[in-house]
């Protein structure tokens, strides 16, 4: 599946990133996955997103608009892809957050090309294309933001409530939610739970390829592939 996640901080994004490329590694799948584009990027060295944190705004959105461009092609490239935030991410949080001293975030996020990346996409005629909108009860984000604080937080415990309303209608806008949307609500669920509903809520939509894959039945432990007689089999290896 082709995947952008998106909602607020602390929805539980990055978490059912990690839960869906275990998934796919289990079935010896390759999986591209984008999860850098709040400010400063999260796969940058301690160094670099230090330093990030002060770059002048025109830098900070520049190097935004190219990665955010850059991304169309890896949607395109990769059949196993998870964009976390992207376009609809940088446009509420510099909305929000970009006249803000205290925030990193850059304002003026004015180039009004929020649905252009979407119909690149479009034009692609890509597979499996879905905009998975993960969201969370007020009272859940607030104790996620105490029990397991990020090191460069971006939102602030009052404007949760803004920041939903400015994604719900952001996902209601977007390209993507004709036919490719999917909404999770992470309250109260374990990842595995999201998991599986994510699962389910793609069942009926995706390649009879991807279904193909998700009919494997998995060994327990590691296993290699190996064909017998041309059958295709997977061999624990007791590991």
């Amino acid at each position: 599946m082709r995947c952008i996640f998106v909602g607020v901080e602390y929805a539980g994004k990055s978490t059912l990133i990690n839960r869906l490329t275990e998934y796919y590694h289990a079935r010896k799948q390759r999986v591209h996955g984008d999860d850098h584009f709040t400010i400063p990027d999260a796969t940058l060295s301690p160094e670099s997103r230090k330093a990030m944190l002060d770059y002048p705004n025109d830098v900070k959105e520049r190097s935004q608009r190219m990665q955010l461009q850059y991304h169309v092609a890896v949607l395109r490239n990769y059949p196993h892809v998870m964009i976390a935030g992207w376009h609809i991410e940088e446009a509420i949080y510099s909305a929000v957050y970009g006249n803000d001293p205290d925030s990193p975030y850059y304002p003026n996020y004015g180039y009004g090309f929020h649905r252009g990346y979407e119909a690149m996409v479009f034009a692609d005629r890509l597979p499996d294309v879905f905009l998975i909108h993960v969201t969370a009860s007020d009272e859940a984000i607030r104790q996620r933001m105490s029990a397991d604080p990020h090191e460069y937080q971006i939102i602030r415990e009052k404007d949760i409530a803004d920041l939903k309303q400015r994604f719900e209608k952001e996902v209601e806008e977007s390209l993507f939610s004709r036919g490719g949307r999917i909404d999770l609500d992470t309250t109260d669920k374990t990842p595995e739970e999201s998991l599986d509903e994510l699962l389910l809520k793609t069942d009926s939509l995706v390649t009879t390829g991807e279904m193909a894959i998700r009919a494997q039945p998995i060994p327990d432990s590691e296993y290699e592939v190996r064909y017998e007689g041309g059958v295709r089999r997977m061999i624990p290896t007791g590991k």
